[in-house]
């Protein structure tokens, strides 16, 4: 993967996870904040609890650092796929916000 496809790639998760913020948080009683900061977006719930995804150019990964620990993920030309074997990205996120916010929460591309 070159840098552009990384960066192109990364681009639409960061953007994805912004819209599937504000789609919770239309359809849910979530009150997720999310805040973008260049390759970083940070989610904050209301128990101030925070997960942050951020991107790691020089490596080609993303890094999610949730409450339960630190994941790194890596697209493997169809889905970003966690480097350890723990599974996809958006599923992984989904996991780590339901258990920060004490409710059931979706996130999709």
């Amino acid at each position: 993967m070159t840098d552009l496809e990384f960066m192109d790639q990364a681009e639409r998760l960061l953007s994805g996870i912004e819209q599937s913020c504000d789609r919770l948080n239309d359809d849910t009683d979530a009150d997720v904040d999310n805040q973008r900061v260049g390759g970083m977006v940070t989610l904050t719930f209301p128990n101030r609890s925070q997960i942050v995804v951020n991107l790691q150019k020089p490596l080609h990964e993303v890094w999610l650092a949730a409450r339960c620990g630190g994941f790194h993920y890596r697209f493997d030309g169809a889905q970003w796929m966690d480097t350890k074997g723990q599974g996809e990205f958006w599923d992984s996120l989904s996991r780590y916000a339901s258990e920060q916010a004490g409710l059931p929460l979706k996130f999709a591309a």
